[in-house]
């Protein structure tokens, strides 16, 4: 990455929001409904509120080594070989991520939107945004970033006025009916996708902006409001569609945006939400493509990222087509292989770098000081 490439706190604020917000939008409510019905919402305040607990730990642990990326940390503190392997882990979890987006994007565009058209074609299309951007440089995906959050704002704001004559109050009700067991357990996918999954950020928290004490409350921040949209989008479908409905759906914030019907005039705009959705998963994919490539360009000691834009790009695009041969085998994966790479990257990793840490506290000083003399 180059030296100058930087972005303001209030651009990583941007980042942060749309990265936790990801697919939370479309496919988290029925997650939550599944297993807590119409206390759905509460899952939601519960996971939000665990996962800022874990976000402002990955604040604490980059303030550890600071200046450094998250790459650059795992050398300094675990040493250069044990080092280059954890760089290699993360890139590898980065990659899975990336092209489950893809998959994920292309399966809702072909089922909801675009029946006839190949799924290769919509991954393809949303890669070349990507990749795009990528080329561009995280300057330019951040300053884009602050313009489309006015556009979402606007429209999600739109989407919650028209959606209230919609509300039956009475579709939460019984509140608490599952108790604090139930909805905790129902709150851990949630945690993950929300909080786990933006141990990424760490990549570019100390170097990509200009004030780390900025970053640190941006990171909070942009987390804090995407916890909000979240939880009322969670409140929404369960209030609009019911509890049991909400988790029929496969994509209960399209479904949603679908019973707005404002005096047969104001009908049929769940492109709108699907909008949203295509905004959210650009910068995530993003984003996961950046790590990726920053964290290769490490590993092989080149100056740079761009060098492997292209090679990791066109692995994701054959990975979203090979890796998940249908939606149930996308979900199972999921539930599996995902919480998996989502624990490794978002506990393993980040425990380790901070036990290690603590442990060799002195001696990492030592040598910094050794390093800038």
């Amino acid at each position: 990455m180059k030296e100058t490439e930087r972005i303001s706190a209030y651009q990583f604020g941007v980042l942060v929001f749309f990265f936790t917000t990801g697919t939370s939008i479309l496919a988290v409510p029925a997650v939550l409904a599944e297993k807590s019905g119409q206390d759905a919402w509460l899952a939601a305040v519960a996971g939000t509120l665990a996962g800022m607990v874990i976000i402002a730990l990955y604040g604490v642990l980059a303030r550890c080594y600071p200046g450094m990326s998250l790459f650059e940390a795992m050398e300094w503190v675990l040493g250069r070989w044990i080092g280059k392997v954890m760089v290699a882990v993360f890139i590898v979890v980065m990659m899975n991520y990336a092209s489950s987006l893809l998959y994920y994007l292309g399966a809702f565009l072909q089922t909801e939107m675009l029946p006839n058209t190949p799924m290769p074609a919509l991954n393809l299309l949303m890669l070349a945004a990507v990749l795009l951007g990528l080329f561009l440089g995280l300057e330019t995906i951040a300053r884009a970033s602050e313009i489309f959050i006015v556009m979402y704002f606007l429209f999600l704001f739109l989407l919650f006025i028209l959606l209230l004559p919609e509300i039956k109050v009475e579709n939460i009700r019984p509140v608490f009916e599952h108790g604090a067991g139930t909805i905790a357990r129902a709150s851990f996918p949630l945690i993950e996708v929300f909080a786990l999954n933006t141990v990424t950020m760490l990549v570019i928290y100390s170097v990509s902006t200009n004030s780390e004490k900025g970053a640190g409350r941006s990171m909070l921040v942009g987390s804090a409001i995407s916890a909000a949209v979240i939880i009322l989008l969670t409140l929404l479908c369960v209030t609009v569609l019911g509890g049991d409905n909400t988790a029929k759906q496969q994509y209960p914030g399209y479904e949603l945006a679908k019973r707005i019907d404002i005096g047969n005039f104001i009908q049929r705009i769940e492109s709108t939400m699907a909008f949203l959705w295509l905004i959210t998963l650009f910068f995530k994919t993003s984003i996961y493509l950046y790590a990726a490539t920053l964290g290769t360009s490490r590993l092989f000691g080149t100056g740079n990222y761009r060098t492997f834009i292209l090679p990791l790009g066109t692995m994701a695009f054959l990975l979203s087509l090979t890796l998940f041969p249908s939606i149930i085998e996308f979900k199972e994966w999921r539930a599996t292989v995902g919480v998996k790479l989502s624990i490794l990257s978002g506990i393993v990793i980040p425990l380790l770098l901070a036990a290690v840490y603590v442990i060799r506290r002195k001696q990492l000083k030592r040598k910094k000081v050794a390093e800038r003399c």
